[in-house]
């Protein structure tokens, strides 16, 4: 990379997609109804690699309380099934055959604060890649700095505005995380 410009546009586009991510991982956290993103982040174990669920079944969601997985692969229903019951999302499905059908219970006060702390663990994950992305742009302004294609004086001053944008950020993904957990331990 060349010039600050550049670094900051890409940091800047990194950090929002992290941000996306986040909004995308709190999607999957649906509290109390069934809705077919929850199952979004389920990766299942088929011919031999981890596959999204989405491309091994059709999730579908025909009450307010249950989401079926249609198995393509009769198969592989062993397989989604597992998956299902090894995330984080407390769920219990049960398969006849190709069917899966995953009864999405009421959320108890218990549950509520588990999936608050799911949350909190998700956005802090995102917190640290924010942060790994700081590093990596500062590690670009270091090395300007160091085959002279900057002053100190800019060296500083970019290490300010990128220290900005990880703030911003970081403040995105705390107020994110604070309605979800509205969200959640909402009756």
């Amino acid at each position: 990379m060349s010039d600050f410009n550049q670094i900051k546009s890409e940091i800047k586009s990194k950090m929002d997609k992290t941000i996306e991510a986040l909004k995308a991982d709190f999607g999957s956290l649906r509290a109390g109804r069934a809705h077919v993103s929850l199952l979004d982040g389920i990766m299942v174990e088929a011919y031999g690699a981890m596959t999204p669920l989405a491309q091994v079944g059709t999730v579908s969601v025909p009450d307010a309380r249950t989401l079926s997985v249609s198995v393509w692969d009769r198969g592989l229903a062993k397989a989604v099934e597992k998956a299902i019951m090894e995330s984080d999302l407390g769920l219990n499905p049960a398969s006849d055959g190709q069917l899966i059908r995953i009864p999405i219970p009421p959320l108890s006060e218990e549950r509520r604060k588990e999936l608050t702390k799911v949350a909190g663990k998700y956005a802090e994950n995102n917190k640290v890649a924010v942060r790994n992305l700081r590093r990596e742009a500062l590690d670009e302004v270091k090395k300007l700095k160091k085959d002279n294609a900057i002053s100190e004086d800019e060296e500083k001053r970019y290490e300010n505005e990128i220290q900005k944008l990880t703030d911003e950020s970081i403040k995105k993904i705390d107020e994110l995380l604070a309605q979800k957990e509205k969200d959640i331990l909402q009756v």
